[in-house]
């Protein structure tokens, strides 16, 4: 699914995430419990997407021994797979009018993520504190410059067409204040510059995203963010899902790096700052936004941390080293790292649809949904009365195995038709969904007004809703009325 904060690639860290993880992992410090982050079994087949502390696997038994040891976090960089001696440092990296003593606890923060990650620096990064002010501008300057309000508008229309958001929402402005709120600091991989954003100065806070932002300036140094792995503005229009597994690998890796970091480097006193902050942090702009946009928002975080902890646990930080060159190709992987590499996203192909749209229809979207977004669409939608329960959802969009869906639109009757074509691991698996999409479409688009074979059919004043079940293949048409959304049909049948 393309939406902006989809396709923004630049590597940030977010404010309230970053919250959740540290409040949590201070806790767990305190307790002395925290070797079951990682000695803990914490990924399932596809956990809750709702508070990370859900997965940190918090033992029950205080006194409860592991029975089979693995590596804590304070033996992270000597693990197998991980190098046995410090890596090669390079000279500091140069600072932006940085005051002397904040310039030296970046440096020493660069060699603790540098030997805990297992990246020898190859050269240097312009870094900086920047204010809020200064960050407004950059989201408007930089972040989001290439897009635009008419594309903001579009993707409003596609989210408002899937049920995810109001059609007049202001998407763009919405995310220039979203941005402003959450970042909380960012490495731009296309000027090699490296941002914290400044609060009372350079305190536990922006330690801790330091390292988490000197993670992605080593990824990018070794692994090409930028330039080696390909996911532009064209890419995230080619192939979404893959651009999205990506993401997740990228901030995955760096919020284990931070956490790790935090379990071993950071002071008490850091600590200490870091819940003070945590305490008092308001989010308004992130706690009204609709509730699809806060959990696609984390994702790469959250579950890609979850993802790549699973590499870690089979192989230490080589086996997350080797992901870059055998990248997550969809959100299936990211959700369900145990199918990561082999099971592969299949290729799904629509026709051209406009012919039997008629005149004055146009394309504004087309791509692949993936599984979190078929698991946002029947969990996560703007009216609440329509929302499946979380394992409900999780269940009917499991057995994804691939999609493609496109979207028009009509500018003269302001009018949008969507067209998703689902292939799925089994007939069971389609059974699963199909079920789960009529209780959902019920909810949204009221009483089906007709079945035929198997095709059920929701049309009501407002739209003409199609959904069909063929085998391992599942199809759903919504049209602003039922003559066009028949004309799809028939067109997608015979082709």
């Amino acid at each position: 699914m393309e939406s902006s904060n989809r396709r923004l690639f630049i590597a940030i860290i977010v404010v309230i995430l970053i919250g959740c993880l540290c409040l949590c992992l201070i806790s767990l410090i305190a307790g002395g419990y925290f070797w079951n982050f990682i000695a803990g079994d914490t990924v399932t087949n596809m956990p809750a997407p709702t508070s990370i502390q859900q997965d940190l696997a918090i033992p029950t038994q205080t006194t409860q021994k592991n029975p089979n040891p693995t590596p804590t976090l304070t033996e992270l960089s000597s693990s197998p797979g991980n190098p046995t001696t410090t890596p090669e440092l390079t000279a500091p990296s140069p600072g932006s009018n940085l005051p002397a003593d904040i310039s030296n606890q970046m440096d020493k923060i660069q060699e603790q993520v540098i030997k805990l990650r297992g990246l020898a620096s190859t050269g240097s990064v312009t870094r900086s504190l920047i204010t809020q002010e200064g960050l407004h501008q950059h989201v408007v300057n930089d972040f989001l410059k290439d897009y635009t309000q008419v594309e903001s508008q579009e993707d409003a229309l596609v989210l408002a067409t899937l049920g995810l958001l109001a059609p007049d929402f202001d998407l763009y402005d919405f995310y220039v204040e979203l941005y402003s709120e959450q970042v909380a600091g960012f490495y731009d991989d296309e000027t090699n510059e490296m941002y914290v954003i400044q609060g009372e100065g350079f305190q536990g806070p922006e330690r801790l995203t330091y390292s988490h932002e000197y993670t992605h300036a080593l990824q990018d140094q070794h692994f090409g963010t930028k330039d080696g792995l390909g996911c532009n503005d064209e890419a995230w229009e080619q192939d979404s899902e893959g651009c999205a597994a990506l993401q997740a690998l990228i901030e995955g890796d760096a919020t284990l790096l931070e956490i790790t970091w935090l379990i071993n480097d950071a002071t008490r006193q850091d600590r200490r700052e870091i819940e003070q902050f945590y305490a008092n942090l308001e989010s308004p702009v992130f706690d009204r936004a609709p509730s699809f946009m806060r959990e696609d928002f984390l994702f790469p975080y959250s579950y890609g941390q979850l993802f790549v902890e699973h590499l870690y646990k089979q192989g230490g930080w080589d086996a997350v080293d080797q992901a870059y060159h055998n990248q997550p190709l969809s959100t299936e992987q990211i959700l369900h790292p145990d199918r990561y590499p082999v099971d592969k996203p299949v290729p799904v192909d629509l026709p051209d649809l406009t012919p039997a749209l008629g005149d004055g229809w146009r394309e504004i979207d087309r791509g692949a949904m993936g599984e979190w977004y078929t698991y946002l669409i029947l969990a996560e939608g703007l009216d609440p009365a329509s929302r499946l329960k979380t394992l409900e959802a999780q269940t009917a969009s499991e057995g994804w195995g691939g999609d493609a869906y496109v979207v028009y639109y009509n500018d003269q009757i302001k009018a949008t038709a969507l067209i998703l074509q689902s292939i799925w691991d089994s007939a069971r698996e389609a059974d699963e969904f199909s079920q789960a999409f009529e209780k959902y479409a019920s909810a949204r688009f009221d009483t089906p007004t007709g079945t035929q074979a198997s095709l059920k059919i929701w049309d009501s004043p407002d739209s003409s809703n199609l959904f069909r079940k063929n085998g391992v293949e599942t199809t759903w048409i919504l049209a602003p009325d039922s003559s066009t959304a028949q004309a799809i049909y028939d067109t997608l049948v015979s082709h």
